[in-house]
C-alpha cells in the first residue's frame, strides 16, 4: 500500500489480494501502518513538508517510510536522533489507536536503510579482522537498533562472535574470536 502526499490530497493505492489471503497478524500490521501513515501525513501537513508515505509489512513489523521531500533531512536529525524520536511518537499514536504496543519501523529519506547497509558492512569487516588477527575489537557506542544489525552481520561469519558491553549511552559491540 502506498499513501502519497504532495501537499494536496493523499492518494491511496493498494494491491488486491485473494479473499482470506492475509492472516490476522498481517492485517493487524497493515492497520498499524495505515494508522501510522495517517499520523505522519498530518505531521507533514502541519510542518508544510512534502513527502510520499509508503507502507509495507516485513516479517513481524509494519514498515513506514517517508521519501521525496526536500526538507526531510530535518526529520532525520543528527545521527538519526530526530528519526528515533519521531518513530517513538508514531508508535505511541498507533498504540493509542489500537491499544497494543507497536514495533513499527520508520525510515525517512532512506536514512535508516542506508545506515543498515553501513552497519552490516562495519560488522562484516570487524568480523573478518578479528578472524584474521585473533584479537577482540570494540566498536563505537551504538543504539540498540544499530547494535542488532552489527550482531546479525557478525553472526553470519563463522569463527567470530559478538556481544554488547557497557551501559547506555556508551553501550557498544565487541567482536571476539569464537
Amino acid at each position: 500500500m502506498t499513501v502519497e502526499t504532495d501537499g494536496g490530497d493523499p492518494t491511496v493505492t493498494s494491491a488486491t489480494a485473494a479473499p482470506g489471503a492475509a492472516s490476522d497478524a498481517e492485517e493487524a500490521l497493515i492497520e498499524e501502518g495505515e494508522i501510522a501513515g495517517d499520523y505522519l501525513e498530518q505531521l507533514l501537513d502541519v510542518l508544510d513538508f512534502d513527502g510520499d508515505i509508503d507502507l509495507d509489512v516485513e516479517g513481524d513489523r509494519a514498515i513506514v517510510s517517508i521519501d521525496g521531500g526536500k526538507d526531510l533531512a530535518k526529520l532525520v536529525g543528527r545521527r538519526g536522533e530526530v528519526l528515533d524520536a519521531l518513530q517513538e511518537l508514531t508508535r505511541l499514536a498507533v498504540q493509542q489507536a489500537t491499544g497494543i504496543r507497536s514495533r513499527l519501523m520508520l525510515d525517512v529519506a532512506g536514512w535508516r536503510a542506508a545506515r543498515r547497509s553501513e552497519l552490516s558492512a562495519l560488522g562484516a569487516e570487524a568480523g573478518k579482522r578479528v578472524l584474521e588477527t585473533g584479537e577482540r575489537e570494540a566498536l563505537s557506542p551504538m543504539t540498540p537498533f544499530e547494535r542488532k544489525i552489527v550482531h546479525d552481520a557478525v553472526a553470519a561469519i563463522d569463527g567470530v562472535v559478538s556481544e554488547s558491553e557497557g551501559v547506555e549511552p556508551n553501550r557498544h559491540v565487541v567482536v571476539l574470536p569464537g
